[in-house]
């Protein structure tokens, strides 16, 4: 599997993100808070739909109790970098095999 682009991963998230939450996450900024700006919206509930759809995007794995998950998944951002470290982690892995 070839590397995604930083931009493939955003694009990706906020696919899922429209999924769960509509096309506002569309016109969000980056590294705009998710719960200030779609407010009730983004609550603990959907936080969770979010992050087991982006963990099966991606087909990655979030653990909630070593990864802070209020902390990456907060902004688009965020999420891009968790998903980019996960997905790098996982392809070093792969080639010292």
């Amino acid at each position: 599997m070839t590397q995604l682009t930083d931009t493939e991963i955003v694009t990706r998230i906020r696919s899922v993100l429209g999924r769960t939450l509509g096309d506002a996450v569309d016109h969000l900024a980056q590294d705009a808070d998710l719960a200030q700006a779609l407010g009730e919206r983004y609550d603990s509930l959907t936080a969770m739909e979010c992050i087991t759809a982006i963990e099966g995007e991606f087909d990655i794995e979030v653990d909630f109790v070593a990864h802070d998950v209020r902390h990456w998944f907060a902004t688009v951002a965020r999420m891009a970098r968790f998903v980019g470290d996960r997905l790098e982690d996982r392809a070093l892995l792969r080639s010292e095999r």
